[in-house]
């Protein structure tokens, strides 16, 4: 940027946004002086990390918000990164859907079961859990101490339903029949949460008083349930280790950077118990030590309903009172952000960097150890099939459909050896009417390759079919290979390597081979051959279903007085299949546009009825 244009930014606090040529966001920062900050990026003599020198590189504009104060910077920029997702940016999200113990705190019957992605729906939320089995192996114990309601009914003090078999069997205290008033079940939920966040000692005191005092009176069924509630909390303990005299809730964060990568090591503790522990891997992030942590806490607690009272940090941030600040205002009440430099809040951030470090170095190797693989993997695939380059970028088609129905096809790329979702495409097959994959197949290949040269023609900016693949894989036999060659010939692409893989015998057809490939069960070339074909089933039928599915849920909500083609098309923007709206509340379905109370609960009973 010319000096002309940095002295036309205020010197106020607020948010900045680094854009590249192609106008898109590359980067948002926050400062407390805009120009200062902004300048620091474009000084002649600064020496920027590599890092940084590369996104200075594509900088072409930067767009800027000034706020009143830093706080309200620091809200928006954690909204903006999260609405953007920018490339040089901290993104917390990653591939991994790690399960979280929701809680549906907003209804009068909370219900407790295992859910992927955290909303902001008045629920309270336990996780993320890295171990799925763990946690439901937690579920299985704590509902042998708490009788909750395990059906998804949304259940009103007013209404009243015959209990099921869980109560007749003490599973359950039948809130749907009124068997139990909303502020005792409501006690009996707040006890569990208490659990959750580490808070023990009570329950545990309280069934071994239950316990001896039923034992004492002789009733020694009664005394042998207490015992069996005590031996699982004590096992729910168990997976508690105790890291601190101190009875307080706490994070303690980690960090470890290299050239390579950076890992953040989390410690969830919990009235001096470590009950979780969760790390985040980064690759090509932009930014110094602390800016980069400060990035990283507002996205991580954006994501979180619970808020510990203390959160230690291995390093101080500049603007740490603001964070603070911040994190206070999504509490309700204060938070510490603490950088120690000794005693035992340093030894348990010192525990935090050490496991950093460890698993910074062992997820380093193992992608270096995945890396030659692939490489491997890949010079075999060039070799085997006498291809003229390595086919650094795969395409694979699959066809799905029922019976003939809804024929769907789908597309998925591999760079590199990788899979890369965002290149994957999907299409709906028009021109057939009956269950023909050759014609499919045809129809599919023709339509993308269509698109790829007509944007090659234009020159498009961002291409969704550009470039071409080194090589397509077809899932199928000879006569599905030929279906392809045929399209392709129509096209005048005849230069293209095509290869077809049948799945029962795993055998490669090629384009010009008259007898098929069969490689030993441990090739790396086959291996990759049958990730990328498993990968395009998956694809396909993910989207088969999909149509499907949405078939099925019109079908349903046709059948519901009441409810008409926009609130059709809500329902299914908002929620996306007949179980997620089974599982919704009143309220929840009253959050959708054009819902009345009559409409949402038409829709309740309606569904419940066709259960």
């Amino acid at each position: 940027m010319h000096e002309e244009e940095l002295r036309l930014i205020p010197t106020t606090p607020g948010v900045y946004l680094m854009k590249n040529a192609a106008d898109q966001i590359i980067y948002v920062g926050k400062a407390n002086s805009l120009r200062q900050r902004v300048r620091s990026y474009f000084q002649p003599a600064k020496n920027h990390p590599p890092r940084i020198a590369r996104m200075v590189e594509q900088v072409a504009k930067v767009d800027f918000i000034a706020t009143a104060s830093e706080l309200e910077a620091l809200a928006l920029e954690c909204n903006l990164i999260k609405e953007h997702r920018p490339k040089y940016n901290v993104r917390l999200r990653d591939d991994k859907q790690y399960p979280w113990l929701k809680v549906t705190w907003q209804e009068p019957y909370p219900r407790v079961y295992i859910a992927r992605r955290p909303q902001r729906d008045g629920a309270r939320y336990f996780g993320p859990f890295t171990e799925a089995g763990a946690l439901r192996e937690i579920l299985r114990l704590l509902r042998k101490i708490f009788p909750l309601r395990s059906c998804k009914r949304s259940l009103k003090p007013e209404e009243r339903h015959r209990p099921c078999l869980n109560y007749h069997i003490g599973r359950c205290l039948a809130p749907c029949s009124g068997e139990v008033d909303v502020e005792t079940y409501r006690q009996m939920i707040q006890e569990f949460c208490r659990i959750m966040e580490g808070h023990t000692d009570q329950l545990e005191a309280k069934l071994k008083q239950a316990m001896e005092a039923a034992a004492a009176r002789q009733e020694y069924e009664e005394a042998a349930e207490y015992r069996d509630k005590l031996r699982a909390l004590q096992k729910v303990v168990q997976r508690q280790t105790v890291v601190s005299a101190a009875p307080v809730d706490r994070d303690v964060f980690g960090l470890a950077m290299t050239e390579e990568g950076s890992f953040v090591q989390v410690l969830q503790i919990r009235r001096g118990k470590l009950i979780g522990k969760e790390g985040f891997f980064f690759t090509d992030l932009v930014g110094e030590t602390e800016e980069f942590f400060r990035s990283f806490l507002l996205q991580y607690y954006d994501e979180l309903d619970y808020i510990p009272k203390e959160v230690i940090l291995p390093v101080l941030l500049p603007d740490q009172k603001a964070v603070a600040a911040w994190l206070a205002e999504r509490k309700g009440q204060k938070v510490s952000l603490i950088c120690p430099k000794r005693g035992e809040k340093f030894q348990l951030v010192r525990m935090a960097q050490e496991n950093a470090e460890l698993l910074l170095e062992g997820e380093l190797a193992r992608r270096k150890q995945a890396a030659t693989a692939i490489r491997t993997a890949l010079e075999r695939l060039r070799d085997l099939l006498a291809l003229p380059q390595l086919p650094r970028r795969i395409e694979a088609f699959d066809i799905s459909h029922w019976q003939g129905e809804e024929p769907v096809a789908a597309m998925v790329v591999f760079h590199e050896g990788r899979p890369a979702p965002e290149a994957y495409r999907r299409f709906r097959i028009r021109e057939i009417t009956k269950s023909d994959d050759y014609a499919a197949l045809q129809e599919a290949v023709s339509r993308r390759f269509l698109h790829g040269r007509k944007e090659e023609e234009e020159g498009v900016e961002n291409p969704g079919f550009l470039p071409f693949p080194d090589l397509l894989v077809i899932d199928g036999g000879k006569g599905q290979l030929n279906a392809v060659c045929a399209a392709l010939a129509e096209l005048g692409w005849t230069g293209l390597p095509v290869i077809s893989l049948a799945e029962k015998e795993e055998l490669i057809y090629q384009r010009d081979g008259e007898d098929p490939l069969r490689l030993a069960s441990d090739d790396p070339a086959l291996h990759l051959l049958q990730h990328l074909r498993d990968e395009a089933h998956r694809f396909a039928l993910t989207f088969h279903r999909a149509r499907r599915q949405k078939q099925t849920f019109a079908s349903a909500l046709d059948r519901i007085k009441g409810i008409g083609p926009k609130r059709k098309k809500a329902l299914l923007q908002k929620f996306g299949s007949l179980q997620q709206i089974r599982e919704a509340s009143l309220e929840e379905l009253l959050a959708v546009e054009g819902m009345t109370v009559s409409a949402a609960r038409a829709v309740l009973e309606g569904l419940e009825e066709m259960e």
